[in-house]
């Protein structure tokens, strides 16, 4: 089933358009703190659309995706109690109490694997603000999982450039199912645990 070209060809359009580094700037903002969709779907195609500002693009990502995460510690310090209920309703609720058992056992490098890994940031950025995590290293943790994970697409973009781009658009609906698949099995394997 053809479902991820046409975005990606949607999502390439739109990453040369004049205003697409905001748009990239505002997800990923959201998408730190409560939007579902990463930002690495509109990073990887302004990369390749503009490799000379690839990385440019990564630190747009990076500090925007930080900023989100910054909201989302604020959520979880100031209004933890008020919405906890509805987390605890949500299908993010089984990720919330994991997140806090990890909080607990692995500090503050479980920030950074949330802010580098597939696993949803917008749960660990809450559950940090509710763990009252020292601010601080909360911001250097996702700083430096966030710029690996941008800086790391950015840079395969860089490299590959347009034969990576024709590979990736005859694979994109491979990857996007495989990426799918791979986010259902963290979730799952956090439920588990």
């Amino acid at each position: 089933m053809k479902l991820f070209t046409p975005l990606y060809d949607w999502v390439l359009q739109r990453a040369r358009h004049r205003h697409a580094v905001y748009w990239l700037g505002a997800l990923s903002f959201a998408e730190s703190s409560f939007f579902p969709i990463p930002p690495d779907v509109m990073l990887a195609p302004m990369a390749l659309a503009e490799r000379a500002r690839a990385f440019f693009y990564a630190a747009v990502t990076t500090v925007t995706s930080v900023l989100g995460g910054i909201l989302g510690f604020a959520i979880g310090w100031f209004l933890l109690a008020s919405i906890e209920p509805w987390l605890l309703e949500s299908h993010y609720a089984e990720a919330y109490l994991t997140a806090q058992r990890w909080f607990e056992d692995y500090g503050i490098w479980i920030v950074f694997v949330a802010g580098f890994s597939p696993i949803p940031y917008k749960v660990f950025t809450i559950g940090a603000g509710a763990a009252a995590m020292n601010f601080p290293a909360f911001v250097a943790a996702s700083l430096i999982g966030r710029g690996a994970r941008f800086f790391l697409v950015a840079g395969l973009m860089y490299a590959g450039g347009p034969e990576a781009a024709n590979h990736l658009r005859r694979y994109v609906d491979l990857i996007g199912w495989i990426v799918v698949a791979a986010v259902v099995a963290v979730l799952a394997w956090i439920a588990v645990t």
